[in-house]
């Protein structure tokens, strides 16, 4: 690649966040929340509302950024740490082979945590990790201590530091404490911070890909004590509760700080929303802090800019927390992309409501770079999308997404068009159809509906196409078959560990 072609070409800013629920915008109405960076963004850009992460856990949704596939194809269909990742083509891999300086900047979390992935360089920090932390079986070079970046930065400044300091588990989903340190030590002021120094340090020859990828807002939920000042006595809004969702908690499992689900203690439930909303304008504010910046070095209009999250948050939402479930607030995500130099043509301040995925994230970058997208690339470039100026695109665009996670008895397949969804628990035989078009908390359940059964033997035909042939056994003659055991990692996966 020529240093004239490669000057053409634009830089690529993916931002991501971890767990950040799709509604957290005050561009959508929220009643409380403030993300004035991202509204600009979203007004001057194109947002996407019906995104969703068809994995919603960390390491399958990592996988479909970085491969473009289909969680069937990169085997990742449930959670599970430590399964090396030996993908041959990844996005940063193919951006830095057409020319592009690649760099990553905050979470990975692959295995082994170093892989660069196809990057030329990582700083990392992957936020807590159990098994990364472990002093008794885990070999020194996989120890946290020897992977991380942002601690031994974090104990350059205050000798002895350490995540654990606030008390605080990194899946405490309920217990909210602000950060006791000053603000530019928390780890999101580290990660913009490690992010306008690689401006310094590119190559000014080629275009960058930088992802620079946050930690938070998952848990722990520890903002800087003024972004928890402006919501701590804010009035916020309720968790919405189905119709169908729990009633009682006669084990107490609310009580546990790192409960998926049950009735929680509304203090101590309002104090962690308040925190999860603050932990998001912060992360806002930190963007507009490297947005100058990136204008100061005069690439701002030479950027094409893509936000988004690897899943959400359900925050009480049915009396639920964290993530994994097919729910909206699990799997439904935010997606905005800008392009201050107009480089795609794309259609600003416009809204598409086509069904998009994670997946689609490597070819629509590798388009914008002018890069070729290889075979093994099964999402779909989103520009079309984009410039249609509110009319369909010419090309067919996907009906539905399938969505899945392994998770014990907690174990789902979905079907979702964004406008209704069929939800089949494969461990008991559950089953919940919502019409999100008319009903978007999901609050009630339409399974026994007289009206609803042609829209849900609809959908549990497309869900017994996808699931056709799976190794599980979930389909059997032409109908789903409850219990069969679930795998968090498909064969072909563990075949090449």
């Amino acid at each position: 690649m020529t240093t004239s072609t490669n000057e053409q070409r634009p830089n690529i800013l993916l931002i991501t966040v971890d767990q950040m629920r799709y509604d957290c915008l005050s561009l959508l109405g929220h009643p409380v929340i403030e993300t004035p960076n991202l509204d600009e963004l979203a007004r001057t850009g194109v947002r996407f509302d019906h995104a969703y992460s068809a994995t919603p856990t960390c390491v399958p949704a990592r996988a479909a950024i970085f491969t473009g596939q289909k969680q069937t194809s990169h085997g990742r269909v449930g959670y599970q740490d430590r399964v090396p990742w030996n993908y041959d083509k990844t996005l940063p891999g193919e951006l830095a082979k057409s020319g592009y300086h690649t760099q990553c900047v905050g979470k990975m979390h692959v295995y082994p945590a170093r892989s660069l992935l196809g990057f030329h360089n990582v700083i990392l920090h992957d936020g807590y990790l159990h098994h990364n932390r472990n002093k008794h079986s885990v070999p020194m070079q996989e120890h946290f201590d020897e992977v991380d970046d942002y601690l031994p930065w974090l104990r350059a400044q205050v000798p002895g530091a350490d995540l654990l300091d606030l008390g605080l588990d990194c899946n405490a989903s309920t217990v909210a404490r602000p950060w006791a340190l000053p603000e530019h030590l928390h780890p999101t002021n580290w990660t913009v911070s490690q992010s306008i120094d690689f401006l310094r340090r590119r190559d000014p020859r080629k275009p960058f890909f930088l992802w620079m990828s946050f930690v938070r807002p998952h848990s722990p939920l520890d903002p800087p004590q003024a972004y928890f000042d402006l919501y701590k006595d804010a009035d916020l809004p309720d968790p919405v509760i189905g119709d169908w969702a729990l009633k009682e908690d006669p084990q107490g499992i609310g009580l546990n700080p790192v409960t998926s689900k049950g009735l929680v203690p509304k203090r101590r439930l309002r104090n962690a929303m308040a925190a999860y909303y603050a932990l998001i304008t912060h992360i806002d504010h930190q963007i507009g802090r490297f947005l100058q910046v990136l204008d100061e070095y005069g690439e701002r209009n030479n950027t094409i800019i893509m936000f988004t999250s690897d899943h959400g948050e359900l925050m009480g939402d049915h009396h639920l927390f964290r993530k994994t479930l097919p729910y909206e607030g699990s799997t439904h995500i935010p997606f905005i992309v800008n392009d201050p130099g107009d480089h795609l043509g794309l259609d600003k301040g416009a809204v598409v409501s086509e069904i998009i995925e994670l997946r689609d994230i490597m070819p629509s970058l590798l388009e914008a770079a002018s890069t070729e997208i290889p075979d093994s690339v099964e999402g779909d470039s989103i520009w079309d999308l984009a410039r249609a100026n509110g009319k369909s695109p010419e090309r067919p665009w996907r009906e539905h997404l399938h969505g899945e996670h392994a998770q014990g008895m907690d174990s789902t397949q979905w079907i979702t068009d964004g406008w209704e969804k069929y939800i089949w628990y494969s461990q008991t035989g559950e089953e919940q159809f919502f019409n999100l078009a008319e009903d978007p908390g999901e609050l009630h359940n339409l399974m026994d509906s007289p009206q609803a059964q042609e829209r849900i033997h609809y959908w549990r035909s497309v869900l017994i196409q996808e699931l056709e042939g799976r190794e599980e056994g979930y389909v059997q003659d032409g109908r789903l078959v409850v219990g069969r055991t679930p795998v968090n990692i498909l064969a072909h996966l563990r075949s090449n560990e």
